[in-house]
């Protein structure tokens, strides 16, 4: 068993050396040898975690989107795409073709508006969920198109804009994903997205972990990971694209019990779907963890659970954007910053 970690251990190190050397071929070298650089990406694709069950997580979301009050569970999705698009508003153009990827039941499409989107390309790989999305406005022209997130079939340069509600984070290659989304947009697009961030049901996870510690004698992800803030910008740069804006927003629902919690997950489909996850959660365990949840963070009333969102714009690098100035070219210190502002020191 060491011998086979060991080994795997140095394929990855390999590879991920191989990897650092085709970035230096092709800063060194202006015309690389392709073939050769094509032999380094496949090598480095292979070490891509897979860490989720996609056919599973597409089962998750048609039950879901069978339930016969699915839209009783519509309300933190509504809330987020509400909030992401909103952000549109703030970009003060006109966006001629633009995808929605992981769409859901258009939580985020129902609130685009003809100002802002001409055509709008409703994307998910639930094809029941994508029936059943909840339209924008009739002046906005749309299409449904049944796509996975992880292999994207627009071309090249062809999208104004691309965005993504709470869905990214079933990705097992996220960094493959950012670099189609770039290929698909045009120079000067924009990718608006958001996903749930680290703490995410934090409270969830530490209770459960709790209880089947204490139960069970150890403990099963029952809680699939989330990404931080610095991984979003750092593979958002490292698939090329500029002028990041990332914050962060947490959203805290009140619950009966850990129960109810785990029922709306369900309807939401954000239940788990790693390969690691366990398939049965045993009734003593689930009697702790509510108990040690309320305990820990509830109160008689209610319990909280904590959604951590992470909402990002990023930009396909243009000539036309705006680049920062040259090291030493200020014509003023920091030190005189307040002497400007009042007007005893004047800016030419």
């Amino acid at each position: 068993m060491f011998y086979h970690l060991s080994k795997r251990v140095l394929q990855y190190n390999a590879c991920h050396e191989l990897y650092k050397y085709e970035q230096r071929t092709l800063l060194k070298n202006q015309w690389p040898n392709f073939a050769y650089i094509a032999v380094l990406r496949l090598v480095h694709q292979e070490t891509v975690m897979n860490v989720f069950d996609r056919r599973a997580k597409l089962l998750q979301k048609t039950r879901a989107s069978n339930l016969d009050n699915v839209e009783l569970y519509d309300y933190l999705k509504d809330e987020v795409g509400y909030r992401l698009t909103d952000r549109i508003f703030d970009i003060k153009r006109s966006f001629h073709k633009v995808i929605d990827l992981g769409c859901g039941r258009g939580s985020a499409s129902k609130n685009v508006l003809s100002d802002c989107v001409e055509n709008l390309i409703m994307c998910d790989m639930s094809e029941s969920m994508l029936e059943k999305a909840v339209l924008p406005e009739e002046s906005v022209k749309v299409s449904k198109i049944v796509v996975d997130e992880e292999d994207l079939p627009f071309e090249e340069n062809s999208m104004d804009m691309v965005m993504s509600n709470l869905s990214l984070h079933w990705v097992n290659n996220l960094p493959g994903t950012f670099a189609q989304v770039l290929k698909c947009l045009k120079n000067d697009g924009v990718f608006l997205g958001s996903v749930f961030g680290g703490d995410t049901l934090f409270e969830l996870r530490a209770s459960l972990q709790l209880a089947e510690t204490e139960r069970a004698g150890g403990i099963s992800p029952h809680i699939s990971p989330f990404t931080d803030v610095r991984d979003i910008g750092g593979l958002l740069n490292q698939a090329g694209f500029t002028m990041l804006t990332i914050d962060c927003d947490e959203i805290i629902v009140k619950y009966p019990s850990m129960f109810e919690l785990m029922w709306d997950l369900k309807g939401m489909a954000e239940n788990n779907c790693t390969w690691a996850r366990s398939h049965h959660l045993r009734k003593e365990v689930m009697i702790a963890a509510s108990a040690i949840y309320k305990e820990m963070y509830g109160t008689d009333e209610h319990i909280p659970a904590t959604f951590q969102i992470l909402y990002f714009v990023a930009w396909k690098p243009d000539p036309s954007q705006p680049k920062p100035a040259k090291r030493g070219s200020a014509t003023h210190s920091l030190d005189s910053l307040g002497e400007i502002i009042t007007g005893k020191e004047k800016v030419p």
